[in-house]
């Protein structure tokens, strides 16, 4: 029997370089975006294309049915990828615009998940997981915003994969560095006239979409899919560094 997978934010970058990889595997994908032309692009690119827009619960609830609705209450997995960055001082952020990027990045994906739980659980198998980032393992300046979202994705991903450990559903965490997508040009500056960039350093490291699809095609196929998966240099320096350098060096670093 053919599994069925949803995708969210597969208008582009990440998630739609993944949708046409399972799909080349042989899932069925559900591709979840936030506006309807891109819903209807992929609908004409052979997936079926679903309306989801995590920053409104209504949407979720809407998606979560129609999944449930599709798919015969039998969804195998879901690759939780939709999010934003909000950058710029913690100074310049308001309660109401961390809160939006805490409900796109963070509190969308608990609510999605926790609906479509129950079409996974009676199988026995499934897999769920979720793109990360850099940012969920260490914060910077004027990106302390987005990396608190990642962070709480983080540690949620961790608990959710220790209370389904008997369930025979396996969670994964996908953690890019630097990626040529859509997401750097995305982002929302809350400073236009002093963005937040990236170091030029960081282009030499930058690595396409298809280095995140290698991951996310073995954490939904493998007997034994990783916890994580760092995907860059970037990312793997930071992370040992993390583990290995006093915390007051690592600012220093961070700081530029």
């Amino acid at each position: 029997m053919q599994k069925t997978v949803l995708i969210t934010g597969c208008s582009s970058g990440i998630g739609l370089e993944s949708a046409y990889e399972l799909q080349r595997q042989g899932f069925r994908v559900l591709a979840a975006c936030r506006k309807k032309d891109d819903v209807e692009r992929m609908n004409r690119e052979g997936f079926t294309g679903i309306v989801l827009d995590l920053d409104d619960a209504a949407s979720v609830d809407r998606a979560a049915d129609e999944v449930i609705a599709l798919t015969g209450n039998r969804l195998y997995g879901l690759f939780n990828n939709a999010g934003y960055g909000l950058y710029g001082p913690l100074s310049t952020i308001n309660r109401e615009q961390l809160e939006r990027q805490f409900s796109s990045n963070f509190f969308g994906t608990h609510q999605l998940t926790l609906r479509l739980l129950p079409a996974m659980l009676p199988q026995g198998e499934g897999r769920i997981v979720m793109t990360s980032s850099i940012m969920g393992l260490i914060s910077s300046p004027g990106r302390g915003a987005y990396a608190a979202s990642k962070y709480a994705l983080e540690a949620w991903s961790d608990a959710l994969r220790m209370e389904l450990r008997h369930s025979g559903i396996k969670v994964s965490l996908i953690e890019p560095g630097p990626i040529r997508t859509r997401f750097t040009e995305n982002v929302n500056q809350m400073e236009s006239d002093n963005p937040v960039k990236n170091p030029g350093i960081a282009a030499r490291f930058t690595l396409g979409p298809e280095a995140v699809v290698a991951k996310v095609r073995h954490a939904f196929e493998s007997n034994h899919p990783k916890l994580r998966y760092p995907v860059t240099l970037v990312t793997r320096v930071v992370g040992l560094l993390k583990r290995l350098l006093p915390a007051r060096l690592m600012d220093k670093i961070l700081h530029g």
